[in-house]
């Protein structure tokens, strides 16, 4: 009988522990090593009991392969000295204030530290929402969407909502292409587009700083792969990661990113019902998949956002596990 999958979210939270015993195992014979005991840490512990031995070895070897790898790039970790090197979970509401970092590594005797955002399997930036009363421009730019945007769109989440109350499963909705997911989309795109005309000199920056979720500090993104390869992204936005330690430099180089200054195109994906691409200058390009994230009906809609291009400074490296 083949096996039964595993929950993604087990999985996710397994990972950040897979990582955790990563760092330890590479640098507890280097320096002096904290790390910090709170719930973020038992939860993760429990969620790597949970899975089948053979799945935490390949975490461990994985975390392993992209510790490894953002050492070199990160000479500071394990440079000489005495001082204690801390490491620590993050609480998942974290991110509610953009803080994509799962994992934080601190030396306090130099006041350095690095963060981590961890994946398992997957490589979306956001899965933001949109619903009749949410606003989008709000919550990404601290601007607010327009009166006509919430008017364009209330019919249709009034119409979810009605189907809700009748407990009604999405398989039942008939052309929901057509009925639904684009005449939201145009909303979007409509109400977009008018935010940037207003405010061209923040939209496009903060757009990528929030879905990203740098909220001011820079990151490693780690995604493990099943193909027995990892991933390891900085987004060295503001400059803070890649820095030389006092004898030693980076084994690995790479360079800050260019934000994006304009807007060139937005609009759906060709061939697509569901999915609008945003095209900027610098080389960023931004996928928008609408979808149902639940079998029954409730009335919002989630995007699954992605890297459809990036700038040539958004540098990576996929390494074997």
């Amino acid at each position: 009988m083949p096996r039964k999958s595993l929950n993604p979210t087990v999985m996710g939270k397994a990972y950040e522990f897979a990582c955790v015993n990563a760092l330890k195992e590479l640098l507890e014979n280097i320096r002096p090593i904290e790390i910090i005991k709170n719930s973020s840490l038992t939860v993760a512990q429990d969620r790597y009991n949970e899975i089948p031995k053979d799945e935490q070895d390949k975490m461990f070897k994985s975390a392993i392969a992209g510790i490894k790898t953002i050492m070199d790039m990160e000479p500071r970790i394990e440079e000489d000295g005495n001082d204690k090197l801390t490491i620590s979970l993050q609480p998942d509401n974290v991110a509610v204030s953009g803080d994509v970092r799962d994992i934080l590594i601190i030396r306090r005797s130099i006041e350095w530290e690095i963060g981590i955002s961890v994946k398992h399997n997957h490589a979306a930036l956001k899965h933001s929402r949109l619903s009749k009363k949410l606003d989008f421009g709000k919550e990404w730019f601290d601007i607010n969407c327009s009166e006509n945007y919430f008017y364009e769109i209330a019919p249709i989440f009034d119409n979810l909502m009605s189907m809700k109350k009748e407990q009604k499963q999405w398989s039942e909705v008939l052309n929901k292409s057509e009925t639904i997911y684009i005449p939201i989309l145009n909303a979007f795109m409509k109400e977009l587009n008018s935010l940037y005309e207003k405010h061209k000199n923040l939209v496009a920056e903060k757009i990528v700083i929030y879905l990203i979720g740098s909220n001011g500090k820079d990151y490693y993104k780690m995604i493990h792969r099943n193909n027995n390869k990892i991933k390891v992204q900085p987004f060295n936005i503001y400059g803070t990661l890649n820095k030389r330690a006092t004898n030693k430099e980076p084994g690995i180089k790479y360079k800050k990113i260019k934000f994006p200054t304009k807007i060139i195109d937005l609009s759906l994906k060709e061939n697509s019902k569901t999915t609008v691409v945003l095209t900027m200058d610098n080389g960023w390009a931004i996928t928008f998949r609408i979808h149902n994230a639940e079998k029954k009906i409730i009335p919002s809609l989630k995007f699954d956002i992605q890297l459809l291009g990036q700038p040539a400074e958004l540098y990576y490296k996929e390494v074997d596990w």
